[in-house]
């Protein structure tokens, strides 16, 4: 999934002037990549989190703490990643490795 939204961010970046149905086939791929990465942040921080089984409808203390933690280091991780694929594809698209 990451592949798509760095695609689309080096088709965005080399070109300015896309047309209406591109930018819009594009603005769906990122859309998708977003969900996806939802739900897989979602599936990972409660399979970590969430106790099991489970006693109450609230989440405790420990659960609250660890899953903001978990979010936090998910985005972080995909922020990284994010920046390394840009640097990644503007390197390829100015020549260099």
């Amino acid at each position: 999934a990451p592949r798509v939204c760095a695609r689309a961010a080096r088709a965005m970046s080399g070109q300015p002037n896309l047309d209406p149905e591109q930018a819009m086939t594009m603005a769906k791929e990122e859309v998708l990549y977003r969900v996806d990465l939802f739900n897989s942040m979602s599936a990972s921080c409660f399979d970590k989190c969430m106790s099991k089984p489970h006693k109450e409808s609230d989440l405790n203390v420990g659960e609250n703490s660890c899953v903001d933690r978990c979010v936090a280091k998910y985005w972080q991780v995909v922020s990284t990643v994010g920046a390394l694929l840009g640097n990644n594809s503007q390197q390829q698209a100015g020549g260099g490795q």
